[in-house]
């Protein structure tokens, strides 16, 4: 007989507003297999693509379970695992293309998985994943910035919307890496979340990023890394770039991006998506294992910050549509947490 294992998941994709935008299902738990582990999930964090997933598609005939950030206990290994054992705490992000982890079991790939930081609690694990595979791949593997800090000497990083989940985790990475980091915020409390995150200078993406730019002494960056609004901020991204400087975006755009506005400056314009690896079964899929086990590091040793700036007890369809709530308000700072405490 299946065992079966509480779960919050949708059959309709509605507005959060909605009751049954989220509900309470019981689904069969994941058995391991392959390089799979069975992991009993502690906490999960929310982020744009759960609302964005949530409120976009036909109906299901089965739940549609969500969730792309956890922190949990291995219970059980594939026969292919090397890398973990019963008993290992950890934390990951999983993939698009699979049940997710909002679930008190969650099946993952142990080559996208990390052992949790030492350092901090599960919740504040959980706040991690998905925004830092997201701005350690966008910056090193994306933009090319070099991890030798003396490489970047002079070198400048324009981080459009740097007090978000992605951005507060880009601005220290960015600033650890030698790198001058501009970022913008908007709000008292969001320009003072930047700054305590790595940011030596704060410009408003509401106004003309290129005029305050030059007002600081930057006529031009030698990177962008933009977390909001793509089209929205295009022209001023291509006036901002230095020639044969690198912008890379998170955030689709319906809008065509005119690409020939970069041809004078021979300049760089990449995509970065952090579910390509696991989505397309990449033969460098395990880098996203390396880059948390770095990150891991890096947290314990005192120079990454967790970015965890809200916390809601009970993994709950009611919890959970309350956590969207917050990522869609568009004014979320850092991170929102759900645990698994009842």
């Amino acid at each position: 007989m299946t065992e079966e294992m509480k779960a919050i998941g949708l059959y309709q994709h509605l507005p959060i507003t909605n009751n049954e935008s989220l509900v309470d299902v019981s689904i069969p738990k994941p058995r391991a297999s392959g390089h799979d582990l069975v992991v009993q999930v502690k906490a999960v964090s929310v982020n744009p693509v759960d609302t964005k997933l949530r409120a976009n598609g036909e109906e299901e005939e089965t739940p549609k379970i969500l969730g792309y950030d956890a922190a949990g206990i291995v219970t059980e290994v594939g026969e292919k695992v090397t890398l973990f054992q019963p008993g290992d705490e950890v934390y990951y992000a999983g993939s698009i293309d699979r049940p997710g982890t909002n679930s008190a079991y969650h099946a993952v790939d142990e080559r996208i998985v990390g052992k949790k930081p030492a350092t901090i609690t599960f919740e504040e694990a959980a706040a991690m994943p998905l925004t830092s595979l997201t701005a350690y791949e966008g910056l090193y593997d994306r933009l090319g910035i070099s991890r030798q800090e003396t490489d970047n000497e002079g070198k400048s990083i324009l981080i459009i919307g740097a007090a978000g989940g992605v951005g507060s985790i880009a601005t220290q990475i960015a600033s650890r890496a030698g790198l001058t980091v501009i970022g913008t915020a908007s709000r008292e409390e969001t320009i003072t979340w930047a700054q305590n995150h790595g940011a030596e200078y704060i410009i408003n993406h509401h106004k003309a990023l290129s005029t305050q730019l030059h007002d600081l002494g930057f006529p031009f960056v030698d990177y962008i890394f933009c977390l909001s609004s793509t089209a929205d901020h295009w022209e001023e991204m291509v006036a901002s770039i230095k020639p044969q400087g690198k912008i890379a975006s998170i955030v689709e755009t319906e809008e065509p991006l005119n690409l020939t506005a970069l041809q004078s400056k021979s300049a760089t314009f990449v995509w970065e998506f952090m579910f390509t690896r696991p989505l397309y079964q990449t033969e460098d899929m395990i880098e996203q294992h390396h880059i948390l086990s770095e990150l891991c590091s890096l947290i314990d040793k005192g120079y990454i910050d967790t970015t965890i700036n809200e916390t809601i007890e009970g993994l709950t369809a009611h919890n959970l549509q309350e956590a969207h709530r917050l990522v869609e308000s568009g004014k979320m700072i850092g991170k929102v947490v759900v645990t698994a405490k009842e």
